[in-house]
């Protein structure tokens, strides 16, 4: 199987590269620390096509498909995971409308989410409802008098939801149906009886927010519902198969990060005479961390491969996602103890990789549930 780019793959792949280290990077420590979303830097993900990547242009997007968001997050990921999260995860929005909206739809939010620099989330976890998405509580009962649905529930953990102007909703249209009566709903920032609860304070991404969003008789026109009634949490779970290659992705490329600075490092570092990358202790560390990212980077390739191509990958995007997140965490630790006591400064960049790198076990579905869905699909 050839994984070898496209010429635009590569435009894009420098693209992503120049605009990491000349904008994401260099803000990098101060988005964490300050936990400030980096608005400008989004405009301008915008303005270079980054956030229309999977959408036509006929509706302002970029075009491509899942390996050009990997190229994308990927490369973010290598010196700012706040970044490679928030357009990962801002993608889930437009492609999902993309695929399931109607004209309407697609005229009226997707020029918004790509040129038009608007945030776009997905709100689908609830109090009570994390790995177990099923037992959401949030319903969207239709009043025929107004041709609206009235949305009753609150959303936790929601990337971007503070910020963001578009948010596809899961709710239960029919509560006595279970999964079988979830939907999904568009609904924009500003509609009464739509509001940010708390924003999250966390161990890593700190540029990305995490919110709570809560809906107390929040009225969204019919217009506005996305797929079939009953559909919703089909569209939640292919939207997950593809948002998993996403943290894949993100995993791949803060581990190629911490590896080459930890080659950088160990050639630079003089212990007892002698650079510390002669010591075969070191070389072992770094055998590991290579050889273990590279193996991740294949299966995030193949996911991507198989997504693009029309091909089941929901047993590829969480073996992806799993290996490449459990790697991540592997190689900023070892990366860190490299770098000893310098690794652990937040002067040096490894602090936050360390920090930031865990949460890509967690988010997306946990490791635990990938295991399940792996064992679902293989012993099928």
């Amino acid at each position: 199987m050839d994984f070898s780019l496209t010429k635009k793959q590569e435009m894009l792949k420098k693209l992503s590269e120049q605009f990491a280290v000349n904008e994401l990077e260099p803000v990098a420590a101060e988005v964490d620390e300050s936990h400030t979303f980096p608005e400008e830097n989004f405009k301008k993900m915008a303005e270079l096509g980054f956030t229309g990547i999977g959408v036509s242009r006929q509706y302002g997007g970029s075009e491509g498909g899942t390996l050009e968001k990997v190229i994308a997050v990927s490369e973010f990921a290598k010196v700012c995971m706040s970044s490679a999260a928030i357009l990962s995860i801002h993608l889930i929005a437009p492609q999902a409308i993309s695929r399931y909206g109607t004209e309407e739809q697609k005229k009226k939010y997707l020029p918004r989410l790509t040129r038009g620099g608007e945030l776009g989330a997905f709100a689908l976890t609830e109090p009570d409802a994390g790995s177990d998405a099923g037992s959401a509580r949030t319903t969207a009962i239709f009043d025929r008098e107004t041709n609206e649905y009235v949305l009753n529930g609150t959303k936790c953990f929601i990337s971007g939801g503070s910020r963001a102007g578009v948010v596809i909703v899961f709710a239960l249209t029919d509560p006595s149906k279970g999964t079988r009566g979830m939907s999904a709903i568009i609904v924009e920032k500003g509609t009464p009886g739509f509001t940010v609860g708390k924003v999250e304070n966390k161990m890593g991404l700190g540029g990305s927010e995490t919110a709570e969003l809560i809906f107390e008789d929040c009225r969204v026109p019919a217009a506005n519902f996305l797929g079939k009634e009953g559909q919703g949490f089909k569209i939640a779970m292919q939207a997950l198969d593809g948002a998993r290659i996403g943290v894949g992705a993100q995993a791949m490329g803060v581990a190629e990060a911490a590896v080459d600075l930890s080659v950088k490092y160990a050639n630079e570092r003089v212990q007892f005479g002698k650079p510390i990358a002669a010591l075969q202790g070191i070389q072992w560390y770094i055998a590991d961390m290579a050889t273990k990212t590279e193996a991740a980077k294949a299966l995030v390739y193949h996911a991507a491969y198989l997504a693009d191509s029309g091909q089941p990958f929901t047993k590829m995007a969480a073996m992806c996602k799993l290996n490449a997140s459990e790697n991540a965490r592997f190689v900023t630790n070892l990366a860190l103890q490299i770098h000893g006591g310098y690794g652990y400064m937040k002067e040096y960049p490894l602090e936050r990789m360390y920090r930031d790198a865990k949460i890509t076990e967690i988010y997306e579905g946990t490791s635990e549930i990938h295991k399940v869905v792996i064992a679902r699909e293989v012993m099928r």
